[in-house]
């Protein structure tokens, strides 16, 4: 099975906006690792939002 390119590039430019990690770095996580990074930080930005968040 692959992996959707334009899903695989939504994942690497989140973390990396975040994390600030290199694309190589990003690229050599295993696709649950990447997975497990975005919802972590989708986790924390809903909670430092509040209540409602923005």
């Amino acid at each position: 099975m692959t992996y959707a390119t334009d899903t695989l590039y939504d994942e690497v430019a989140y973390i990396a906006y975040h994390f600030h990690w290199s694309m190589d770095t990003l690229l050599d996580l295993e696709h649950l690792d990447r997975r497990r990074y975005v919802a972590q930080i989708a986790r924390l930005n809903a909670l430092a939002a509040g209540p409602g968040g923005r």
